[in-house]
């Protein structure tokens, strides 16, 4: 497909039809002919293009990021023989991704020809793709894209944050796929877990990782712990939830160098060592007082080892959450006593607090509300309660990055079967979350998040047309908005100019 550019000729701008081609993997310019030219800064037109029509209107602006993007850190390079096709996928999953089969329709929709080499597009060689991707050394091939997104912006992580999500599948043949606790709210169908590592401060993917369904938390992050020793990063901060804290994570994350502040849960052993702390009086004191956000915690502090790993305990009350959790469970009660006059059966984890007669026991739920908002976390750096609870409280760039995965990227729900395209397909939304962090990265100074710059640019269109006159092909991409040139220009400047 042809296009404009301006050419300049003794002082003079022209406007001359040209077109790419791609000669042994380089892309070379042919001249096809003027078309018009330039003055006083405005665009002269050819007479013959007087009744040219519009022809196709092609998505741009979105791919012309996404792509520029996946060329800053190299990523087609990295990709070997299928890096146009999974180049491809990545970016429909950014955008508008619903299945394999759509794609080639997909494809017609958008300029991606001018971006990659995809004639003849066709499920057959986007298969081939997911088998390439799956059969790569995911974990050596992380480090090193990893490596390389350092080096080009210069970064140096400190901290990070490691979770586990799950999604669900369609289908039950699967191997990977087994029944588990859900975090999806979704019941009956195959789970499969996934963990995942991004840097502290901006959100980058290090690495992740798929696991059955019905493998513990604490148990992902051992079998990754070796493969982040791998990366040589300099002694850090490993952040990480309650339900994946244990022993041996703690004593592995220490035997790296690096420091760990993780939840804990609140066991009958750390009740019965904070029982003396958790009174309203001793609690609510103007020194303990710490903002979180727009919440507000009282924390106290108190030396603790775990398992030989030294740390401190902080045991933290919000009031908020405390209210709420007691008026959810009085809720739940008052329901209970109308089920039980009426002689019918009632959730098992409320009989506690009825005795044989039906009669309210006010003992247990005084003893069940004497923790309600109170949350413990464990760390082993030396730093006050105003640093550690911001760090653990404020994760919201490991969130962020699973409502990418599960919303914006599309890793839900998977509807591969065999366990190997699984895997691929989580790949595809780990690297489509890598070039969504980097565009939210170079839009962190700018009112725009990564999701509404792509919304923004996706009225970014290249317009073709022809003159079936004289036969005459040309594109022009549409004149751009304010807030477009903004995100551009914090991308970068040389966006504007294409």
């Amino acid at each position: 497909m042809s296009f404009i550019r301006k050419v300049k000729r003794k002082g003079r701008v022209y406007l001359a039809e040209v077109e790419n081609r791609r000669i042994n993997g380089k892309v070379v310019q042919r001249h096809i002919r003027y078309v018009g030219r330039e003055a006083d800064g405005k665009t002269i037109l050819a007479t013959s293009l007087s009744e040219a029509e519009v022809e196709q209107v092609k998505l741009y602006g979105p791919l012309l990021v996404l792509h520029h993007l996946a060329k800053k850190i190299h990523l087609p390079d990295q990709l070997g023989p299928y890096s146009q096709e999974i180049l491809s996928l990545v970016y429909a999953h950014c955008l508008d991704y619903r299945s394999l089969n759509h794609m080639p329709q997909w494809f017609e929709r958008t300029d991606l020809s001018f971006l990659l080499d995809l004639d003849g597009l066709t499920e057959k060689r986007l298969l081939g793709a997911l088998d390439y991707l799956e059969g790569l050394d995911a974990e050596a091939w992380q480090q090193q894209m990893f490596e390389s997104v350092c080096r080009q912006y210069r970064l140096r992580p400190a901290g990070v944050v490691y979770d586990v999500t799950n999604t669900y599948l369609y289908g039950s043949s699967c191997s990977l796929g087994k029944l588990g606790k859900d975090k999806e709210g979704v019941k009956g169908r195959p789970l499969i877990q996934i963990g995942l590592a991004v840097t502290q401060e901006e959100g980058l993917p290090l690495f992740h990782k798929v696991f059955d369904g019905n493998v513990h938390d604490s148990r992902t992050l051992r079998d990754l712990v070796t493969q982040f020793g791998n990366y040589r990063l300099g002694p850090g901060l490993f952040i990480y939830d309650r339900g994946i804290v244990s022993k041996r994570n703690l004593k592995d994350i220490k035997d790296l160098g690096w420091d760990t502040l993780c939840g804990v849960p609140l066991n009958p052993a750390l009740k019965k060592f904070w029982r003396p702390w958790a009174d309203p009086k001793r609690m609510l004191q103007f020194p303990n007082r710490v903002p979180v956000g727009s919440g507000i915690f009282y924390t106290v502090l108190r030396p603790y080892e775990i398992d030989g790993v030294r740390g401190k305990l902080a045991l933290c009350l919000n009031q908020r959450r405390q209210e709420n959790a007691r008026e959810s469970r009085r809720s739940e009660i008052v329901y209970a006593q109308k089920l039980l006059a009426e002689g019918k059966a009632i959730k098992p984890g409320l009989r506690p607090f009825f005795d044989a007669q039906g009669r309210l026991r006010a003992d247990q739920l005084t003893a069940a509300e004497q923790f309600d908002g109170y949350s413990c976390i464990f760390c082993t750096r030396q730093v006050p309660p105003q640093q550690m609870l911001p760090l653990y409280f404020d994760k919201d760039l490991i969130e962020k990055a699973f409502r990418s995965l599960k919303g914006i990227t599309q890793l839900r729900p998977v509807r591969h079967w065999l366990a190997e395209r699984v895997r691929a397909h989580v790949f595809l939304c780990y690297l489509a979350y890598l070039l969504l962090s980097l565009l939210r990265y170079h839009l962190r100074n700018t009112e725009f998040t990564a999701e509404k710059a792509l919304i923004e640019l996706s009225t970014m269109y290249k317009v073709y047309l022809r003159d079936s006159q004289h036969r005459f092909h040309l594109s022009r991409t549409v004149a751009l908005t304010k807030n477009q040139e903004l995100i551009l220009k914090a991308i970068d400047k040389s966006l504007l100019k294409t």
